[in-house]
C-alpha cells in the first residue's frame, strides 16, 4: 500500500519558522499555524511535558504527522507531553506493506483519533477536517480469540494513542518456566516507556482507582490464579472454594460495570478447542466462559481476534 502523499509542506514566501526538535521538525507559518513533523524515535526524546520551544509560547501543535507503522506509540507520547492537545489533529502517515489493506489502514487511525488522508489530499493548518474523537472512559471492550490469534496485541494497539496508560498483568510469576518468563519480557519490551505495570490478582483494586486508561490482560490467567488461590485446583477442592471463587467473580463483575476508566480486557476463547482431560480444567473452562458472556455483556465493544485479523461482535 503506497504512502499516502503527505509531509512537510513546501515553504514558499518569507515568515515561515523552521526549529528542529529533538522529536520532531516544527513549522511556524506567518499566519499562525503551527505543525510538527515527528520523527519516528520522537517517544524516546520526549519526557512527562515539554517546554515550549525557544521562542515559542507553546509546545502544543495545530496538526502533528505521524508515521504510525514505524511507530504509532508516538502519539500517545505526544499527547503525554503536550505537543498534542485537545484541538490537535493527528495525521496517520507511512501505510505500507507491514499493513495489509488501506481499511486497516483507516481503522488503526481511527484507533487513535487519527486522521488517514488519501493519496493527493490537501491538508490546511490549522486544519479544515477534524479527526474522529477518541474514546474515553468510561468505556469497557473485551478483546477474545485464541491461543496466539493476535488478542494482546490487538488490546495494546487499541491504546498506543493514550497519554496515561495502566497495563496490568495477572499472569503468575515464575523464575522455574524459561519458555514463561520469555513471554513476559517480550511483552514488558513492546510496551511503551510510560505505561504503569501493575501485576497483581487484584483486579478489583487497580479498577476501582483506574484513571485514564487500564490494560487488563488477561481474564484468564486471573481465574486461573484466583483459582488456585482459594484452592480449586486441588484433588478434591476444600468445601467453600467453589462459593470463594464465585464471590471472586461476582466482585469483578461490578467493578468492571462500574469502573470509570477506559478498559480494554483481554481474555481467551477455551471452548473452542481440546476437551479438558481434568475435572479442575473442565470446571476452568466452564467458568471463564460464563465469565466471559458477563464481561460481554457489560462492554460496549467487543471484537474476535483470528490469525491476526479482527471482527467486531455485534
Amino acid at each position: 500500500m503506497p504512502a499516502p502523499e503527505v509531509g512537510v509542506p513546501r515553504l514558499s514566501g518569507a515568515g515561515y519558522r523552521v526549529t528542529a526538535l529533538p522529536y520532531g521538525t516544527r513549522i511556524d507559518a506567518p499566519e499562525g499555524g503551527r505543525l510538527l513533523y515527528s520523527r519516528p524515535d520522537a517517544q524516546h526524546h520526549l519526557t512527562e511535558t515539554v517546554a515550549p520551544p525557544e521562542g515559542h509560547a507553546s509546545a502544543e501543535v495545530d496538526l502533528a504527522l505521524v508515521d504510525v507503522v514505524e511507530a504509532p506509540e508516538t502519539i500517545g507520547a505526544l499527547r503525554r507531553a503536550g505537543v498534542v492537545g485537545m484541538t490537535t489533529a493527528v495525521v496517520a502517515i507511512g501505510g505500507d506493506h507491514r499493513v495489509h489493506s488501506p481499511a486497516e489502514f483507516a481503522r488503526r487511525a481511527k484507533l487513535w483519533g487519527a486522521l488517514a488522508p488519501s493519496d493527493g489530499q490537501v491538508l490546511s493548518c490549522p486544519p479544515s477536517t477534524w479527526p474522529p474523537p477518541r474514546v474515553r472512559g468510561p468505556h469497557r471492550m473485551l478483546v477474545t480469540g485464541g491461543a496466539r490469534s493476535g488478542k494482546s496485541a490487538e488490546a495494546e494497539r487499541r491504546l498506543l494513542g493514550e497519554p496515561d496508560v495502566t497495563y496490568l498483568a495477572t499472569g503468575p510469576k515464575s523464575d522455574s518456566d524459561p519458555a514463561w518468563a520469555q513471554r513476559v519480557a517480550a511483552h514488558r519490551q513492546r510496551r511503551p516507556w510510560w505505561w504503569r505495570t501493575e501485576e497483581t490478582l487484584n483486579v478489583v483494586g487497580v479498577l476501582d482507582a483506574a484513571e485514564g486508561a487500564v490494560l487488563f490482560d488477561c481474564v484468564g490467567t486471573w481465574l486461573a490464579g484466583v483459582m488456585g488461590e482459594c484452592g480449586l485446583w486441588e484433588d478434591p477442592p476444600p468445601g467453600g472454594a467453589a462459593a470463594e471463587v464465585a464471590a471472586r467473580i461476582e466482585e469483578l463483575v461490578a467493578s468492571w460495570r462500574q469502573c470509570t476508566a477506559r478498559i480494554v480486557a483481554v481474555t481467551n476463547e477455551v471452548g473452542s478447542g481440546v476437551v479438558p482431560a481434568t475435572a479442575s480444567g473442565g470446571m476452568f473452562r466452564d467458568l471463564l466462559g460464563r465469565l466471559n458472556q458477563r464481561l460481554a455483556a457489560e462492554s460496549e465493544e467487543v471484537v474476535l481476534t483470528v490469525a491476526g485479523r479482527v471482527t467486531r461482535l455485534p
